[in-house]
């Protein structure tokens, strides 16, 4: 009996122990991102990795563009987060890109055909394609990103202040960004319209890039949430939801594109031989009635002519 006795306690801590690192390990998962996979170590520390890549992630911070598209590239199947599948959109702006250790995105994107261009801090192309020997030289940084919001009709109109803080405090307490950084929000129904501007001589490294803020705000408008939680956000205001239609997101850089000005000649060649030919065709088209109605004229002056000298 003496020995049962000694021995519950020890089973009771044990038993708590076990409890203790199943509750842990169940919360080893990172709130920004669904799409890691995570792990605990012998210590207790929980790493994350992101899916189809090493490269470990801070999960107190947004992921960088870089490292979410990459993540994007990556087969549903090889996906390990819950959600329905989704599937990638078949446009310019979606690739599978390289990514700085740092997760920013480097200067210079290639494909595997060895088709290269480069992109700024968003990622974005800013220059013409062309091959391996194209140089990029620097990441130029996109400092202001504008942000437009259309919702369906609606039977009343909302207060427009009331809008304007319900979405800065969502940029604010959601994304973790800077009010700085948030240079006005202005909504005139159906549009809501938000600027960010972030120059990179005031960025800090702890500061959330306003490129990762646009990623991330765009896919919870579009119901595709990053983050671990697949509660929807819904933005109001009045207490009453925007159901948004629409978004569409333009950057604006540092430093203009530089795109070259052979297919922007092209394209203004295209337009002027169009408005020629438009011109030229609306001409004879022009000619060739005159000509008809003069015809049709001659003819009745002939005919009353020929009326004219009958005999009565």
């Amino acid at each position: 009996m003496l020995f049962t006795c000694n021995m519950e306690p020890l089973f009771g801590f044990l038993l708590g122990l076990i409890l203790a690192v199943a509750s842990s390990a169940q919360n080893c998962i990172c709130a920004t991102n669904k799409w890691m996979v995570c792990a605990q170590d012998a210590f207790g520390n929980c790493t994350c990795m992101l899916v189809g890549s090493n490269h470990r992630v801070d999960c107190s911070m947004l992921t960088s563009k870089c490292l979410l598209m990459k993540a994007e590239m990556v087969p549903m199947k090889e996906k390990r987060f819950r959600g329905r599948p989704r599937g990638l959109l078949d446009n310019d702006s979606i690739y599978n890109p390289d990514c700085e250790e740092s997760g920013i995105f480097k200067a210079r994107q290639c494909t595997q055909t060895d088709t290269c261009w480069c992109v700024n801090t968003a990622g974005v192309r800013r220059t013409e394609k062309g091959g391996k020997s194209l140089n990029c030289g620097e990441l130029v940084r996109t400092s202001w990103i504008y942000i437009e919001l259309k919702h369906k009709k609606r039977s009343s109109a909302l207060d427009v202040p009331d809008v304007a803080k319900v979405l800065k405090h969502l940029f604010e307490s959601r994304y973790k960004l800077h009010p700085k950084y948030i240079a006005a929000v202005k909504y005139d129904s159906p549009l809501t319209q938000i600027c960010l501007n972030q120059n990179g001589s005031e960025k800090s490294r702890y500061d959330v890039d306003t490129a990762d803020v646009a990623c991330y705000f765009e896919k919870d408008m579009k119901d595709e949430s990053i983050f671990h939680s697949n509660s929807t956000l819904t933005v109001a205001g009045n207490g009453h939801a925007l159901d948004i239609e629409k978004i569409r997101i333009y950057y604006l850089d540092e430093k203009p594109p530089e795109f070259c000005m052979k297919q922007l000649v092209a394209g203004i060649s295209a337009v002027v031989t169009v408005v020629v030919l438009t011109a030229g065709l609306g001409i004879a088209v022009l000619v060739i009635l005159r000509w008809l109605r003069t015809r049709e004229y001659e003819k009745a002056e002939i005919k009353e002519m020929g009326e004219i000298r009958a005999p009565s």
